[in-house]
Protein backbone atom coordinates (compact mmCIF):
# COMPACT_ATOMS: atom_id res chain seq x y z
CA UNK A 1 0.00 0.00 0.00
CA UNK A 2 1.86 3.52 -1.22
CA UNK A 3 1.74 5.87 1.69
CA UNK A 4 1.53 9.57 0.79
CA UNK A 5 3.31 12.39 2.63
CA UNK A 6 -0.29 13.49 4.32
CA UNK A 7 0.50 10.33 6.70
CA UNK A 8 3.27 12.09 7.97
CA UNK A 9 2.63 13.39 11.09
CA UNK A 10 2.79 17.24 11.17
CA UNK A 11 6.05 18.76 12.90
CA UNK A 12 5.58 22.43 14.47
CA UNK A 13 7.37 25.40 13.02
CA UNK A 14 10.28 23.18 11.27
CA UNK A 15 11.16 21.17 14.99
CA UNK A 16 9.48 19.01 17.90
CA UNK A 17 7.67 21.39 20.58
CA UNK A 18 9.84 21.11 23.28
CA UNK A 19 8.24 18.63 26.76
CA UNK A 20 7.07 21.75 28.93
CA UNK A 21 4.73 22.53 25.96
CA UNK A 22 6.53 26.14 24.84
CA UNK A 23 7.76 27.13 21.53
CA UNK A 24 11.24 26.22 20.37
CA UNK A 25 13.77 28.92 19.56
CA UNK A 26 14.09 28.37 15.65
CA UNK A 27 13.07 31.45 13.54
CA UNK A 28 9.83 30.85 12.09
CA UNK A 29 9.64 29.20 8.89
CA UNK A 30 7.75 32.00 7.24
CA UNK A 31 11.09 34.35 8.19
CA UNK A 32 13.59 31.83 7.44
CA UNK A 33 11.98 31.26 3.64
CA UNK A 34 12.26 35.41 3.34
CA UNK A 35 16.03 35.44 4.70
CA UNK A 36 16.95 33.13 2.09
CA UNK A 37 15.09 34.60 -0.79
CA UNK A 38 16.57 38.13 -0.04
CA UNK A 39 19.54 36.84 0.23
CA UNK A 40 19.56 35.01 -3.38
CA UNK A 41 17.76 38.15 -4.80
CA UNK A 42 20.70 40.56 -2.94
CA UNK A 43 23.44 37.94 -5.03
CA UNK A 44 21.27 38.61 -8.08
CA UNK A 45 21.42 41.76 -8.20
CA UNK A 46 24.87 41.98 -7.35
CA UNK A 47 25.91 39.45 -10.49
CA UNK A 48 23.30 40.55 -12.80
CA UNK A 49 25.25 44.38 -12.88
CA UNK A 50 28.48 42.65 -13.02
CA UNK A 51 26.87 40.17 -15.55
CA UNK A 52 25.01 42.75 -17.97
CA UNK A 53 27.51 45.99 -17.37
CA UNK A 54 29.68 45.50 -20.42
CA UNK A 55 26.44 44.81 -22.71
CA UNK A 56 24.78 47.76 -21.66
CA UNK A 57 27.45 49.82 -21.74
CA UNK A 58 27.55 48.74 -26.02
CA UNK A 59 23.67 49.60 -26.10
CA UNK A 60 23.15 45.90 -27.44
CA UNK A 61 19.71 45.24 -26.47
CA UNK A 62 17.47 42.44 -26.47
CA UNK A 63 16.02 43.04 -30.66
CA UNK A 64 15.49 47.14 -29.92
CA UNK A 65 17.94 50.13 -29.79
CA UNK A 66 18.41 51.45 -26.31
CA UNK A 67 21.07 54.25 -24.70
CA UNK A 68 24.44 52.60 -23.66
CA UNK A 69 24.45 52.24 -20.07
CA UNK A 70 25.85 50.20 -17.48
CA UNK A 71 23.24 50.23 -15.67
CA UNK A 72 20.31 49.52 -18.09
CA UNK A 73 19.90 45.83 -16.72
CA UNK A 74 20.30 46.77 -13.22
CA UNK A 75 17.30 49.13 -13.84
CA UNK A 76 15.10 46.67 -15.66
CA UNK A 77 15.44 44.11 -12.89
CA UNK A 78 15.43 46.68 -9.64
CA UNK A 79 11.88 47.40 -11.09
CA UNK A 80 10.73 43.67 -11.95
CA UNK A 81 12.34 43.27 -7.75
CA UNK A 82 9.66 45.73 -6.63
CA UNK A 83 6.69 44.16 -8.30
CA UNK A 84 8.27 40.78 -7.76
CA UNK A 85 8.06 41.38 -3.61
CA UNK A 86 4.99 43.29 -3.61
CA UNK A 87 3.44 39.99 -5.32
CA UNK A 88 5.11 38.11 -2.57
CA UNK A 89 3.31 40.14 -0.15
CA UNK A 90 0.31 40.10 -1.36
CA UNK A 91 0.10 36.07 -1.35
CA UNK A 92 1.66 35.71 1.79
CA UNK A 93 -1.65 37.45 2.68
CA UNK A 94 -4.09 35.51 0.46
CA UNK A 95 -5.52 32.73 1.95
CA UNK A 96 -4.16 29.55 -0.08
CA UNK A 97 -7.27 27.67 0.66
CA UNK A 98 -9.13 30.46 -1.36
CA UNK A 99 -6.43 29.62 -4.42
CA UNK A 100 -7.48 25.51 -4.19
CA UNK A 101 -10.61 26.88 -4.57
CA UNK A 102 -9.97 28.92 -7.18
CA UNK A 103 -7.80 26.32 -9.12
CA UNK A 104 -10.16 25.47 -12.08
CA UNK A 105 -10.19 29.26 -13.21
CA UNK A 106 -6.76 29.20 -12.57
CA UNK A 107 -6.12 26.52 -14.75
CA UNK A 108 -8.18 28.17 -17.64
CA UNK A 109 -6.79 31.39 -17.15
CA UNK A 110 -3.52 29.53 -18.03
CA UNK A 111 -4.27 27.83 -21.15
CA UNK A 112 -6.07 30.64 -22.42
CA UNK A 113 -2.96 32.63 -21.66
CA UNK A 114 -1.13 30.41 -23.63
CA UNK A 115 -3.60 29.91 -26.63
CA UNK A 116 -3.35 33.47 -26.81
CA UNK A 117 0.81 34.12 -26.95
CA UNK A 118 1.08 31.58 -29.74
CA UNK A 119 -1.03 34.22 -31.91
CA UNK A 120 -0.36 37.74 -31.00
CA UNK A 121 2.68 37.02 -28.99
CA UNK A 122 6.13 38.18 -30.20
CA UNK A 123 8.56 36.07 -31.68
CA UNK A 124 12.36 36.25 -30.89
CA UNK A 125 14.98 33.21 -32.02
CA UNK A 126 12.37 31.27 -33.33
CA UNK A 127 10.35 31.06 -30.22
CA UNK A 128 6.88 32.40 -29.79
CA UNK A 129 6.60 32.48 -26.04
CA UNK A 130 6.15 36.32 -24.81
CA UNK A 131 3.86 39.27 -24.89
CA UNK A 132 4.72 42.62 -25.27
CA UNK A 133 4.30 44.72 -22.39
CA UNK A 134 5.45 48.20 -23.46
CA UNK A 135 9.65 47.66 -23.15
CA UNK A 136 8.79 44.22 -21.19
CA UNK A 137 8.18 40.57 -22.46
CA UNK A 138 5.49 38.97 -20.00
CA UNK A 139 6.11 34.99 -20.27
CA UNK A 140 2.66 33.16 -19.82
CA UNK A 141 4.55 30.17 -19.05
CA UNK A 142 6.32 31.12 -16.12
CA UNK A 143 2.56 31.88 -14.21
CA UNK A 144 1.85 28.61 -15.74
CA UNK A 145 3.67 26.37 -13.65
CA UNK A 146 2.58 27.87 -10.15
CA UNK A 147 -0.96 27.89 -11.69
CA UNK A 148 -0.92 23.78 -12.39
CA UNK A 149 0.85 23.30 -9.28
CA UNK A 150 -2.49 24.66 -7.58
CA UNK A 151 -4.90 22.61 -9.75
CA UNK A 152 -3.06 19.61 -9.32
CA UNK A 153 -2.89 19.97 -5.58
CA UNK A 154 -6.49 21.02 -5.39
CA UNK A 155 -7.64 17.75 -7.29
CA UNK A 156 -5.86 15.27 -5.46
CA UNK A 157 -7.26 16.65 -1.95
CA UNK A 158 -10.93 16.56 -4.15
CA UNK A 159 -10.36 12.97 -5.29
CA UNK A 160 -8.42 11.89 -2.27
CA UNK A 161 -11.18 9.17 -1.48
CA UNK A 162 -10.79 7.72 -4.93
CA UNK A 163 -6.82 8.72 -5.32
CA UNK A 164 -5.86 4.99 -5.84
CA UNK A 165 -8.00 4.50 -9.31
CA UNK A 166 -6.25 4.74 -12.18
CA UNK A 167 -9.34 6.48 -14.18
CA UNK A 168 -9.83 9.19 -11.79
CA UNK A 169 -6.36 9.80 -9.25
CA UNK A 170 -3.75 9.17 -12.49
CA UNK A 171 -5.14 9.84 -16.06
CA UNK A 172 -7.39 13.20 -15.51
CA UNK A 173 -4.31 15.38 -14.24
CA UNK A 174 -2.04 13.56 -16.92
CA UNK A 175 -4.71 14.75 -19.84
CA UNK A 176 -4.59 17.93 -18.50
CA UNK A 177 -0.76 18.50 -18.49
CA UNK A 178 -0.73 16.66 -21.46
CA UNK A 179 -2.93 19.64 -22.56
CA UNK A 180 -0.24 22.75 -21.21
CA UNK A 181 2.84 20.60 -22.73
CA UNK A 182 1.46 20.23 -26.12
CA UNK A 183 0.80 24.20 -25.79
CA UNK A 184 3.89 25.04 -24.43
CA UNK A 185 6.11 22.83 -27.09
CA UNK A 186 4.14 24.58 -29.93
CA UNK A 187 6.33 27.56 -28.40
CA UNK A 188 8.69 25.92 -28.18
CA UNK A 189 9.28 25.78 -24.64
CA UNK A 190 11.21 22.17 -23.52
CA UNK A 191 12.62 23.22 -20.37
CA UNK A 192 9.39 24.44 -18.90
CA UNK A 193 7.55 21.23 -20.01
CA UNK A 194 10.63 19.08 -18.42
CA UNK A 195 9.60 21.08 -15.36
CA UNK A 196 5.73 20.53 -15.01
CA UNK A 197 6.44 16.80 -15.99
CA UNK A 198 8.83 16.29 -12.90
CA UNK A 199 6.79 18.48 -10.40
CA UNK A 200 3.22 16.27 -12.02
CA UNK A 201 5.43 12.93 -10.68
CA UNK A 202 6.50 13.94 -7.34
CA UNK A 203 3.08 15.68 -6.85
CA UNK A 204 1.20 12.29 -7.94
CA UNK A 205 3.10 10.67 -6.14
CA UNK A 206 2.89 12.62 -2.44
CA UNK A 207 -0.59 12.58 -3.26
CA UNK A 208 -1.29 9.13 -3.00
CA UNK A 209 -1.56 7.61 -6.32
CA UNK A 210 0.27 4.65 -6.58
CA UNK A 211 3.21 3.84 -7.54
CA UNK A 212 2.42 1.15 -10.25
CA UNK A 213 0.31 3.80 -11.90
CA UNK A 214 3.32 6.15 -12.15
CA UNK A 215 4.78 3.36 -14.45
CA UNK A 216 2.69 4.29 -17.64
CA UNK A 217 4.50 7.51 -17.58
CA UNK A 218 7.67 5.47 -18.56
CA UNK A 219 6.36 4.94 -22.22
CA UNK A 220 4.90 8.12 -22.10
CA UNK A 221 8.62 9.52 -21.78
CA UNK A 222 9.85 7.85 -24.01
CA UNK A 223 7.65 9.07 -26.86
CA UNK A 224 7.84 12.52 -25.87
CA UNK A 225 11.92 11.99 -25.90
CA UNK A 226 11.96 10.83 -28.73
CA UNK A 227 9.49 13.06 -30.71
CA UNK A 228 10.51 16.60 -29.19
CA UNK A 229 14.33 16.04 -28.68
CA UNK A 230 15.57 13.22 -31.05
CA UNK A 231 13.67 13.89 -34.19
CA UNK A 232 14.70 17.95 -33.59
CA UNK A 233 18.14 18.32 -34.88
CA UNK A 234 18.52 21.71 -32.29
CA UNK A 235 17.72 19.62 -29.43
CA UNK A 236 19.14 16.66 -30.20
CA UNK A 237 22.91 18.61 -30.46
CA UNK A 238 22.90 19.75 -27.64
CA UNK A 239 22.18 16.02 -26.51
CA UNK A 240 25.41 15.29 -28.15
CA UNK A 241 27.27 18.48 -26.90
CA UNK A 242 26.47 17.35 -23.87
CA UNK A 243 28.04 14.30 -23.92
CA UNK A 244 31.29 16.18 -25.97
CA UNK A 245 31.13 19.15 -26.57
CA UNK A 246 34.45 19.35 -28.07
CA UNK A 247 32.96 17.86 -31.00
CA UNK A 248 31.77 21.24 -32.31
CA UNK A 249 33.49 23.47 -30.01
CA UNK A 250 32.37 26.52 -32.06
CA UNK A 251 28.65 25.94 -32.85
CA UNK A 252 26.86 23.64 -30.51
CA UNK A 253 29.71 22.86 -27.67
CA UNK A 254 30.40 26.64 -27.74
CA UNK A 255 28.15 27.72 -24.75
CA UNK A 256 29.12 25.00 -22.44
CA UNK A 257 32.60 24.98 -23.10
CA UNK A 258 32.78 28.88 -22.81
CA UNK A 259 30.90 28.22 -19.13
CA UNK A 260 33.65 25.73 -18.10
CA UNK A 261 36.78 28.17 -18.90
CA UNK A 262 34.34 30.46 -16.58
CA UNK A 263 33.69 28.25 -13.93
CA UNK A 264 37.56 26.68 -14.40
CA UNK A 265 38.71 30.12 -14.25
CA UNK A 266 37.78 31.17 -11.03
CA UNK A 267 39.49 28.92 -8.68
CA UNK A 268 38.69 28.63 -4.94
CA UNK A 269 38.30 32.18 -4.20
CA UNK A 270 37.41 33.41 -7.43
CA UNK A 271 38.86 36.46 -9.79
CA UNK A 272 37.45 39.09 -7.97
CA UNK A 273 33.72 40.66 -8.12
CA UNK A 274 33.43 42.22 -11.46
CA UNK A 275 36.39 41.39 -12.96
CA UNK A 276 35.14 38.24 -15.55
CA UNK A 277 36.55 38.05 -19.07
CA UNK A 278 34.17 35.35 -20.17
CA UNK A 279 31.19 38.08 -20.09
CA UNK A 280 32.96 39.93 -21.84
CA UNK A 281 31.00 38.68 -25.43
CA UNK A 282 32.44 35.71 -24.87
CA UNK A 283 29.76 33.65 -22.71
CA UNK A 284 26.41 33.42 -23.98
CA UNK A 285 23.67 34.68 -22.04
CA UNK A 286 25.80 35.59 -19.46
CA UNK A 287 23.45 36.87 -17.30
CA UNK A 288 20.25 35.25 -18.04
CA UNK A 289 20.59 31.16 -17.80
CA UNK A 290 24.34 31.07 -17.44
CA UNK A 291 24.79 33.61 -14.53
CA UNK A 292 25.96 31.06 -12.23
CA UNK A 293 29.08 30.89 -14.87
CA UNK A 294 30.10 34.21 -14.38
CA UNK A 295 29.65 33.93 -10.57
CA UNK A 296 32.05 30.83 -10.42
CA UNK A 297 34.38 33.05 -12.66
CA UNK A 298 34.14 36.29 -10.03
CA UNK A 299 33.66 34.44 -6.97
CA UNK A 300 35.15 31.09 -7.31
CA UNK A 301 34.51 27.65 -5.61
CA UNK A 302 33.16 29.91 -2.34
CA UNK A 303 30.70 31.59 -4.14
CA UNK A 304 29.13 29.14 -6.45
CA UNK A 305 29.26 26.96 -2.84
CA UNK A 306 27.16 29.49 -1.18
CA UNK A 307 24.22 29.51 -3.64
CA UNK A 308 24.04 25.90 -3.86
CA UNK A 309 23.72 25.84 -0.10
CA UNK A 310 20.74 28.86 0.25
CA UNK A 311 18.98 26.68 -2.36
CA UNK A 312 19.29 23.54 -0.55
CA UNK A 313 18.46 25.91 2.83
CA UNK A 314 15.33 26.78 0.46
CA UNK A 315 14.76 23.12 -0.35
CA UNK A 316 14.72 22.21 3.12
CA UNK A 317 12.66 24.89 4.40
CA UNK A 318 10.34 24.80 1.75
CA UNK A 319 9.69 21.29 2.80
CA UNK A 320 9.28 21.43 6.66
CA UNK A 321 6.38 24.05 5.40
CA UNK A 322 4.41 21.26 3.86
CA UNK A 323 5.18 19.07 6.19
CA UNK A 324 4.01 21.40 8.96
CA UNK A 325 1.24 22.39 7.42
CA UNK A 326 -2.24 22.29 8.88
CA UNK A 327 -4.39 20.44 5.87
CA UNK A 328 -3.71 18.43 3.01
CA UNK A 329 -3.75 20.80 0.45
CA UNK A 330 -0.96 22.91 2.00
CA UNK A 331 0.88 19.70 1.97
CA UNK A 332 0.58 19.02 -1.81
CA UNK A 333 0.86 23.23 -2.79
CA UNK A 334 4.06 23.83 -0.15
CA UNK A 335 5.47 20.88 -1.71
CA UNK A 336 4.70 21.10 -5.61
CA UNK A 337 5.95 24.73 -5.07
CA UNK A 338 9.40 23.72 -3.48
CA UNK A 339 9.83 21.42 -6.01
CA UNK A 340 9.11 23.87 -8.59
CA UNK A 341 11.99 26.41 -7.91
CA UNK A 342 14.80 23.84 -6.36
CA UNK A 343 14.31 21.55 -9.73
CA UNK A 344 14.81 24.64 -11.74
CA UNK A 345 17.78 26.06 -9.36
CA UNK A 346 19.07 21.82 -10.13
CA UNK A 347 18.64 21.56 -13.59
CA UNK A 348 20.28 25.00 -14.36
CA UNK A 349 22.88 24.62 -12.19
CA UNK A 350 23.23 21.08 -13.58
CA UNK A 351 23.41 22.91 -17.48
CA UNK A 352 26.42 25.29 -16.47
CA UNK A 353 28.48 22.49 -15.23
CA UNK A 354 27.95 19.89 -17.78
CA UNK A 355 25.81 17.96 -15.57
CA UNK A 356 23.05 18.10 -17.83
CA UNK A 357 21.51 18.93 -21.79
CA UNK A 358 21.34 22.71 -22.15
CA UNK A 359 18.18 23.84 -21.41
CA UNK A 360 16.49 27.23 -21.32
CA UNK A 361 15.77 27.80 -17.76
CA UNK A 362 17.34 30.74 -15.47
CA UNK A 363 18.55 30.17 -12.04
CA UNK A 364 15.17 31.38 -10.10
CA UNK A 365 16.01 34.78 -8.18
CA UNK A 366 19.41 35.39 -9.40
CA UNK A 367 18.84 35.05 -13.47
CA UNK A 368 17.63 38.50 -15.24
CA UNK A 369 14.55 38.24 -16.25
CA UNK A 370 11.04 39.54 -15.17
CA UNK A 371 8.25 36.78 -15.40
CA UNK A 372 10.73 34.14 -13.87
CA UNK A 373 11.41 36.17 -11.12
CA UNK A 374 7.99 37.04 -10.01
CA UNK A 375 6.35 34.27 -10.75
CA UNK A 376 8.74 32.62 -7.98
CA UNK A 377 8.10 35.08 -5.90
CA UNK A 378 4.47 34.87 -6.27
CA UNK A 379 5.17 31.07 -5.38
CA UNK A 380 6.69 31.89 -2.22
CA UNK A 381 4.66 34.24 -1.12
CA UNK A 382 1.94 31.13 -0.90
CA UNK A 383 4.77 29.22 0.83
CA UNK A 384 5.00 32.11 3.10
CA UNK A 385 0.68 32.17 3.63
CA UNK A 386 1.19 28.42 4.30
CA UNK A 387 3.91 28.66 6.86
CA UNK A 388 1.80 31.03 8.42
CA UNK A 389 -0.90 29.05 8.78
CA UNK A 390 1.11 26.49 10.11
CA UNK A 391 2.71 28.78 12.98
CA UNK A 392 -1.11 29.96 13.59
CA UNK A 393 -2.05 26.17 14.49
CA UNK A 394 1.44 25.49 16.67
CA UNK A 395 0.33 28.37 18.76
CA UNK A 396 -3.42 27.41 19.09
CA UNK A 397 -1.87 23.74 20.04
CA UNK A 398 0.13 25.33 22.29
Amino acid sequence: MSRSLTDVPPFTDGGERSKTGSMPLALPLEIQLWTIVSLLIVIGLIMVYSASSTVGLKGLAERVDMEASTSHYLARQLICIVLGLAIMAGASRFPYKKLGRLAPRLLALAILSLILVLIFGVEINNARRWFQLSIFLLQPAEFTKVCWVVFLSAWLVKKQDKIKRMSIGFWPPMIWCGVLGGLLLLEPDFGTTFLIGCSTFVMLLLGGVPFRHLFALAPLAAGVFYRFVYKVPYRWERVTAFRNPWTDPLDSGYQLIQAWIAVGSGGFWGIGLGASQQKLFYLPEAFTDFILAVVAEELGFVGITAVTLLFAMFFLTGFKVSRSAPDQLGVLLAAGLTMLISLQALVNMGVVLGLMPTKGLPLPFISYGGSAFTANCLAVGILMNIARHAERRVVQDV
